[in-house]
């Protein structure tokens, strides 16, 4: 017998490169969730193939948002750019309702949730953005970093992955770079160079030379662990890394609405993600490290299947979870909400080991 709430749910930006590979994977599981997007034709036609329901509609009135999505238990939002979409559907599904999941990696969106935080406990809805890579991987392994040295002061994570960007994460780096880096110093948020920190890590595949980033972690790993100092770091060659550099001194010029206008337009020409065969060959390799006032330190490293494939396969993960239990309202990371231990329990994820 099929579970009503197996239907009970929107796919938001169905059309777009990881939304269409979650609605399919859903699909495939047996979930027959409501596709939905500004892009009629788009979601229609995907709707249509899948054999599943659809709805076309903006986000530019929040209270029309809202009367689309009454009557669904859960929004799973892919439709970035997220730092201009995620906060009319937050709003939404707050006036609705329904809990919201989104497959972010940016920190003011996650920073937007926690400032929600009261709003969703009152509405009795989760707000757990990053549900796909950005960030389950990299906050369960600060979670179980946290358990294994309570009284940690600093974190350092990262990750290596080669599977390339989809268009979506391209623009959303673009919007990126234009901020600079970010840490968490002493409990705060804090602006940095881009490529601030550079050291030497063996993320789970040999040494390599890598650079500080402004991952969406230096927001959800302090939620998730308190931790008061966080940096994030991904492998970069040593031309990468001077070049990012040199990014800090045209970041005025990035900002500016022509400039991201014309670089999102080439992105949307020139950017295709990665295809099946390509996501299927190239596994992630993520790693962090947990030090305390006395110098102690711990270290983890998880191996897990691509980005992409583990951004599906975490998202539904998530959405099966919250469509079968009742958690109490209000904001979560995913190790908050599911434990560290949902990235061993992917497909393609070996064991988190630390050290």
């Amino acid at each position: 017998m099929t579970n009503p709430n197996d239907s009970n749910w929107i796919i938001y930006g169905a059309n777009g490169y990881t939304g269409e590979l979650i609605a399919r994977e859903a699909v495939r599981q047996g979930l027959k969730p409501t596709l939905a997007g500004r892009n009629k034709a788009k979601v229609e036609s995907l709707a249509q193939e899948l054999g599943l329901d659809y709805k076309a509609f903006g986000l530019d009135n929040v209270n029309a948002v809202s009367e689309q999505l009454q009557g669904f238990k859960l929004v799973m939002h892919c439709a970035g750019p997220f730092s201009a979409t995620s906060k009319p559907m937050m709003e939404a599904c707050i006036n609705a309702g329904a809990h919201y999941l989104d497959i972010t990696g940016e920190i003011a969106v996650f920073e937007l949730a926690q400032s929600l935080n009261s709003q969703a406990e009152k509405a009795d809805i989760v707000l757990c953005p990053g549900v796909g890579f950005d960030v389950i991987p990299t906050d369960c392994v600060a979670a179980a970093l946290k358990e294994a040295l309570p009284d940690a002061t600093h974190l350092a994570l990262g990750f290596d992955s080669r599977t390339g960007f989809s268009p979506g994460t391209a623009k959303t780096s673009t919007e990126g770079m234009a901020e600079g880096g970010k840490i968490r110093k002493n409990g705060k948020i804090t602006t940095v160079p881009l490529a601030h920190y550079v050291r030497t890590i063996d993320f789970g595949d040999g040494k390599k030379s890598a650079m500080s980033v402004p991952w969406g972690d230096v927001s959800t790993a302090f939620n998730t662990t308190g931790i008061p100092n966080i940096e994030v770091f991904v492998p970069a060659f040593p031309k990468m890394i001077f070049g990012a550099k040199m990014l800090n001194y045209v970041r005025p010029i990035l900002k500016l609405k022509a400039v991201q206008k014309f670089i999102k337009s080439r992105i949307e020409k020139t950017v295709v993600g990665p295809n099946e065969e390509l996501r299927a060959k190239v596994p992630t390799y993520v790693w962090g490290e947990a030090r305390n006032a006395r110098g102690e330190i711990k270290t983890a490293r998880i191996q897990t299947e691509n980005a992409y494939s583990l951004t599906v396969n975490g998202s539904l993960t998530v959405v099966n979870y919250l469509l079968k239990n009742t958690v109490k309202g209000g904001t979560y990371t995913p190790a908050k909400l599911m434990g560290y231990k949902l990235v061993t329990e992917l497909p393609g994820s070996g064991p988190l080991v630390i050290t």
